[in-house]
């Protein structure tokens, strides 16, 4: 699962996406705007880069800032972002204040598997970022390695925040009577990309969705090319039980966490981030 989906993130098409994205989510925002005030004594790392998305948000505010990927090409590409020195931010819609870059260190760059995390020694950071779902793209067993090591290099304390895919919210993807409508038009692509759904997943059943805490799926990100792990929120909770205090749950498209795992507001979004602390 995982050489299948690294050999994917290498493809020119992923890279150029990927090198041409620039806001943060809301929910991002959100946790952003909740650790403003610490971020300028933090040591970072920021896990599956990509082309810099977060790289160009983070970087000017903390006090130390590392950024890897498993793929060379994605790498690459966030050089490429920043400038060849590593050194500046280009764009004026990328650049950093004045007095961000007053004095600004260059960031480490570097292509790192984060199930190995062994070049970073024990409690080395303050905040650790892994966006973009990047943790479901590996399997279950490797999941579990990849929490463990951001355990092991996160300092008693740190932040740890990620994104992961919302099986609550596929679930409904696999209903076809929700992609009905009175217009044709619409009904026809919905139910044509139910359809693709239901094709590159057909050993999953619908009571596989509701009884399972976590499944892999193909689903229309990238028209099917990538095996993406799928985790009931309460399943997540428990996943990190053996090591980090969940703090906020928020849906991608919101800037303030729900009240609870309960909250209706978790039922529909393919995406949920999550925020907790090392224990």
């Amino acid at each position: 699962m995982a050489d299948r989906n690294q050999a994917a993130y290498a493809r020119p098409s992923l890279v150029r996406y990927y090198g041409q994205l620039h806001q943060l989510q809301p929910a991002e925002q959100g946790i952003l705007e909740r650790l403003k005030d610490h971020l300028p004594a933090m040591a970072m790392l920021d896990i599956g880069v990509g082309g810099g998305r977060t790289t160009q948000h983070f970087w000017p505010r903390v006090g130390d800032y590392t950024g890897i990927d498993y793929s060379a090409e994605m790498i690459a590409a966030c050089r490429a972002r920043l400038g060849c020195s590593g050194s500046t931010l280009a764009g004026s819609d990328l650049a950093a204040p004045p007095s961000a870059r007053a004095g600004l260190k260059a960031p480490n760059l570097a292509v790192m598997d984060a199930r190995d995390l062994s070049a970073f020694t024990d409690h080395s950071f303050d905040l650790i970022w892994f966006s973009f779902n990047g943790l479901d793209y590996v399997s279950h067993a490797d999941r579990l390695q990849v929490l463990r090591e951001v355990h092991r290099v996160g300092k008693p304390g740190a932040y740890f925040v990620f994104s992961s895919h919302n099986l609550r919210g596929i679930a409904q993807a696999f209903d076809y009577r929700l992609h009905l409508s009175f217009n044709p038009l619409s009904a026809y692509v919905d139910l044509v990309m139910w359809g693709l759904l239901r094709w590159f997943n057909r050993g999953i059943q619908m009571s596989d969705l509701a009884q399972s805490d976590h499944l892999i799926l193909r689903d229309e990100s990238h028209n099917f090319a990538l095996q993406t792990y799928y985790i009931h929120p309460a399943a997540q909770v428990e996943q990190l039980a053996f090591g980090f205090r969940p703090i906020e749950v928020y849906p991608w498209t919101q800037r303030h966490p729900v009240k609870s795992l309960e909250d209706p507001a978790l039922a529909s979004p393919l995406w949920l981030y999550y925020l907790c602390q090392v224990l």
